[in-house]
């Protein structure tokens, strides 16, 4: 297994380690839920350095994300970032990304860890002739996340330009012999920040950035967090994993990331057709796809599973994608893709776990909203 710059780190913090998309990272220090109020409440720590982090370079990258990526890359600014998919011939999903847009020829895409190797191979199809620099630069650098409503108390100790960032934009970053870059884009449903740093340099950059913190306290303003307390987090606000909500064999057009997926990428002046832009255009002229991505609030504490078939009136109308026992909301909640005719907000739905029935409403995404 691969293992992080910060692996030393979180075995001194008594995690417990797993096997996750071939690396060894921390799934809780001291308990999920804990980890999860942690986040809503302060602010968490995450390694997130098992993601992939691809530098795209050349005069032909922004073409070549144009034709990579579902949502429009052109009309990026530097320092902005950009949440996208990655789709295959059939308008399934290989991956969602974000891009940073560093300069005019300049790019960088974030991936998830289980799809990087996949990735990689698919860039090297679509780049064909184009003149175009893929770098995977994943093991040279580490990434970490700042979670919580409270983490710009102490990023302003170091910058008081991170705190003023718009959601979706970056910046470079020198932290005394240190650059990072510093974005906000967040995975948990709270404000925060992201920062990407060489892997050599890591240990400095938390000293720096923590010396006045111990994060073996209770009531701590950071403290580490974990993939259970990540999960719990993300599915709260209501955000899309790989393996769940996206996949190979899941429309694009159904997991309710609409807004990623511009299908008029191949008009004006700087026209360029994605990889399975062909195939969700048919979906559309077909009337649009026959099931959707809902939220499913639970009665009670009984947890749905990925893969429990979603019933109303007793016929099956769709599958699970996610669930768990809401830290936040005290009961249980579930993502599910189901038929189009069963997405109306307000209606009840039962899911079957294989030992009796759940019932829930159809809710809006997400969840959990933090205040502003």
């Amino acid at each position: 297994m691969l293992r992080t710059p910060l692996h030393k780190f979180h075995v001194e913090a008594g995690a417990k380690m797993v096997e996750f998309a071939g690396w060894e990272m921390p799934m809780m220090y001291t308990g999920i839920h804990e980890e999860h109020h942690q986040v809503r409440t302060s602010g968490g720590l995450f390694d997130v350095s098992h993601m992939g982090r691809v530098k795209v370079t050349g005069r032909h990258a922004r073409r070549f994300l144009e034709r990579l990526c579902t949502r429009r890359i052109s009309d990026m600014t530097a320092g902005q970032c950009r949440y996208s998919l990655v789709c295959n011939e059939r308008g399934g999903v290989r991956d969602d990304v974000i891009v940073y847009r560093m300069d005019e020829d300049e790019f960088l895409v974030v991936v998830n860890a289980s799809n990087r190797e996949k990735l990689l191979g698919h860039f090297e199809q679509v780049r064909g002739d184009l003149g175009v620099k893929i770098d995977d630069q994943t093991t040279g650098t580490a990434m970490v996340a700042l979670q919580g409503p409270k983490v710009m108390e102490l990023v302003s100790k170091f910058s008081k330009e991170i705190p003023t960032l718009k959601r979706y934009r970056f910046a470079v970053k020198n932290l005394m012999v240190l650059k990072l870059i510093v974005s906000r884009t967040g995975y948990t449903g709270e404000d925060g920040v992201e920062a990407i740093l060489p892997a050599g340099m890591v240990g400095i950059a938390m000293t720096l950035l923590l010396k006045d913190v111990d994060m073996r306290k209770e009531g701590a303003l950071v403290r580490p967090a974990g993939l259970g307390a990540r999960d719990t987090l993300r599915l709260e606000a209501g955000m899309p994993l790989y393996g769940h909500e996206l996949g190979e064999e899941t429309n694009a057009l159904e997991c309710g990331v609409d807004f990623a997926i511009s299908l008029d990428k191949d008009q004006g002046e700087k026209a360029e057709v994605f990889v399975g832009m062909e195939a969700l255009k048919r979906t559309m002229e077909a009337g649009g796809p026959k099931r959707r991505l809902v939220g499913i609030a639970i009665d009670g504490k009984r947890t749905a599973r990925q893969g429990n078939a979603v019933l109303r009136n007793g016929v099956k109308v769709g599958e699970v994608t996610s669930g768990c026992l809401s830290p936040t909301l005290g009961h249980a909640i579930a993502m599910a893709l189901v038929d189009i005719e069963a997405t109306e907000p307000g209606g009840v739905l039962r899911i079957d776990t294989g030992r009796g029935e759940l019932e829930g409403k159809v809710t809006k995404l997400p969840f959990y909203k933090a205040a502003k």
